[in-house]
């Protein structure tokens, strides 16, 4: 009988655990506090781990609680789409009320945690936040143009790490800012192509023309060659202490050129399969490109 009770609470823990996974949307938030880290790790003059526990712990808060309120916010619209209609909420595995509590708990935590590090850390946290919830989310439904206000909370973490790290904000984090900022839509437009009948079941407006089309593809090419440009901009040395090495820059270039050349697959065939690989492909470079650049500062 113990045995047999003790199975039913860890099916029922396993269950809950996997619904806060999917409310916060879990793997998005670690990517998130990945780019926080490399940031810390780029500013920071002495590593301090207890600052990076704070920073990745408010990080999954902030990230936490915005999908969390977006989730809340589209309960209805989720349920119309295949890959949503499955959530907490739509299936009724989880209360509007029990997700707001969530939220807002993420929420004061999160404030609280980067607060800890610095009050400029919190604020761009709280911006992220409400951008995200207030302004991005409700906007998807009515103009393509959500991506573009989106794009803004998306790139705050990489530009969070540095200014946890140094109470400062100058071009070193505005500079990571505008490279995940130009990064955001050629992967969030090869998602939305993927997505596209889904994201229409729901009535979302996610592609920049609102169709599968050459105009859209031309805009994905042009916004990953500004990613590209803009990676290497440090390499010049008007980045201040941002800096970044002649091999560090060329291997980044080259990443960046293997997502081009996706890009411009897309453009000749037109179909779902080259969109997946490109949106592979964008989180491969943003992922490997923190790296290069964090390697390459302690190396120099």
């Amino acid at each position: 009988m113990k045995t047999a009770v003790g199975s039913e609470k860890e099916g029922a823990f396993a269950l809950i655990f996997a619904d806060f996974k999917e409310i916060t949307k879990a793997r998005l938030a670690i990517s998130v506090v990945f780019s926080s880290i490399a940031g810390y790790f780029l500013g920071a003059y002495e590593i301090q781990w207890f600052q990076v526990l704070l920073l990745a712990f408010g990080g999954y808060c902030m990230v936490g609680a915005s999908n969390a309120y977006n989730q809340v916010i589209e309960k209805d619209l989720d349920a119309l789409m295949k890959r949503t209609k499955n959530r907490p909420i739509p299936t009724g595995r989880m209360s509007v009320n029990t997700a707001m509590t969530l939220a807002i708990v993420l929420t004061l935590l999160g404030i609280l945690s980067l607060y800890l590090l610095n009050p400029k850390t919190a604020m761009f946290g709280a911006i992220s936040i409400f951008l995200y919830t207030s302004v991005y989310t409700p906007l998807k439904t009515i103009t393509p143009l959500a991506v573009f206000v989106g794009a803004i909370p998306g790139a705050i973490p990489f530009m969070l790490g540095w200014v946890a790290a140094t109470d400062d904000f100058g071009i070193e984090p505005g500079t990571l800012f505008m490279i995940q900022f130009f990064w955001q839509f050629p992967h969030f437009w090869a998602l939305g192509w993927m997505l596209d009948d889904d994201y229409t079941a729901g009535g979302f407006k996610m592609l920049p023309t609102g169709k599968k089309d050459a105009a859209t593809v031309l805009q994905i090419i042009m916004y990953t060659i500004w990613m590209m440009v803009v990676s290497i901009i440090p390499v010049f040395g008007i980045t201040g202490r941002l800096q970044l090495s002649v091999v560090a820059a060329v291997l980044i270039f080259l990443m960046g050129a293997v997502m081009l050349g996706f890009a411009f697959q897309l453009y000749r065939k037109r179909d779902n399969v080259s969109a997946r690989k490109l949106m592979l492909a964008s989180v491969s470079y943003i992922t490997l490109m923190q790296i290069v650049y964090v390697i390459d500062k302690f190396l120099a």
